[in-house]
């Protein structure tokens, strides 16, 4: 089959776009989902995360690319005896790079992104399996997740989010307003789509995912699952501390999103600049929600601050939210 790039969808008619590669019927084999796991001195977890995915069923292969480890990171995955479990190396060329060697090498028709702190919840990738089945247009298919603490204990509430929905179907419009995503530990992506879109862009920092969410939504539908299926850990040495990102470290994931041709020729016209304020805003409120799941208020506040000097309409949402967050919500 010839391979699709993401010049080639973005030559098709916006009615058309998505791409015929992915569109193949879903396999019944056991050798689905590829788990990529980016790692690098995470010995404290990795060998918790990889348990995790080895113990689904329905995955292939876990493929681990260290990125430059001095601890033991490397040494506890080559301790771990199971013929699904793959090590790559990658020198010190960050968490994108990572993520792109890995879905490079994987054989799977799905892949599933992984940090290597975090853990996924039993059945997590049959659920998502059985959501693809359903909607064999997705070329992405995602659920929730719920928190832990450095000890592995939940410390979120999310589960009294039960019912929630999200979107499904043509979801670009929603997700370039914020990505409600939020972590690729509970999303199945499409191989074929993935890098028929060029993977993670290595050039941000921050919010790549997003990104290439958003390119993902250009060229096919969404599908979600409604199940909490992530152990997302929170600590302070991981790489959602609040302490050492702020919104304006977010801010050129939004310019990369809203000066990206594929993304902007399925936006709907005249709507990019709305879109953009709202994402501004959303990632705004992110930045407070995470600020007070770490106890710095006055952070919190200055984040809302901005908030309302953008939008005196969007605050009490904002507010809203970030309340919320100090209940693990």
């Amino acid at each position: 089959m010839a391979q699709i790039t993401a010049e080639d969808v973005l030559d098709l008619p916006a009615t058309t776009r998505l791409v015929p590669a992915v569109r193949q019927p879903l396999s019944s084999s056991t050798w689905s989902v590829s788990v990529v796991i980016p790692a690098k001195n995470v010995a404290a977890y990795v060998g918790e995360a990889i348990a995790s995915a080895l113990a689904q069923g329905e995955v292939g292969e876990v493929i681990v690319v260290d990125d430059g480890s001095t601890d033991y990171t490397t040494a506890i995955v080559r301790g771990i005896r199971d013929p699904r479990l793959r090590l790559i190396t990658n020198d010190s060329a960050g968490v994108s790079a990572a993520r792109n060697l890995g879905a490079r090498y994987a054989r799977c028709d799905w892949l599933l992104f992984l940090d290597a702190d975090d853990r996924l919840r039993p059945g997590a990738v049959e659920a998502l399996l059985a959501a693809a089945r359903g909607a064999p247009r997705a070329v992405l298919v995602y659920g929730d997740y719920n928190t832990i603490d450095s000890e592995g204990h939940q410390i979120g509430r999310r589960g009294l989010l039960k019912g929630r929905r999200k979107p499904s179907g043509d979801v670009l419009t929603r997700l370039a307003a914020g990505n409600f995503i939020v972590n690729g530990g509970i999303a199945l992506a499409r191989t074929e789509a993935f890098r028929a879109i060029g993977g993670f862009d290595t050039s941000l920092r921050y919010c790549e995912d997003w990104h290439c969410w958003c390119r993902l939504a250009a060229i096919g539908e969404f599908e979600f699952a409604p199940k909490l299926l992530l152990d997302y850990r929170l600590h302070t040495a991981n790489t959602m501390n609040a302490a050492v990102r702020t919104p304006k470290d977010f801010f050129p994931a939004i310019a990369r999103v809203f000066d990206d041709g594929l993304i902007l020729a399925r936006l709907p016209e005249g709507t990019a600049v709305g879109l953009r304020l709202a994402a501004e805003l959303h990632l705004i409120t992110y930045s407070a929600m995470q600020a007070v799941r770490f106890g710095r208020y006055r952070q919190a506040f200055f984040y809302l601050g901005m908030v309302g000097r953008r939008s005196l309409k969007a605050l009490p949402r904002a507010a809203a939210r970030t309340a919320l967050a100090r209940f693990g919500i």
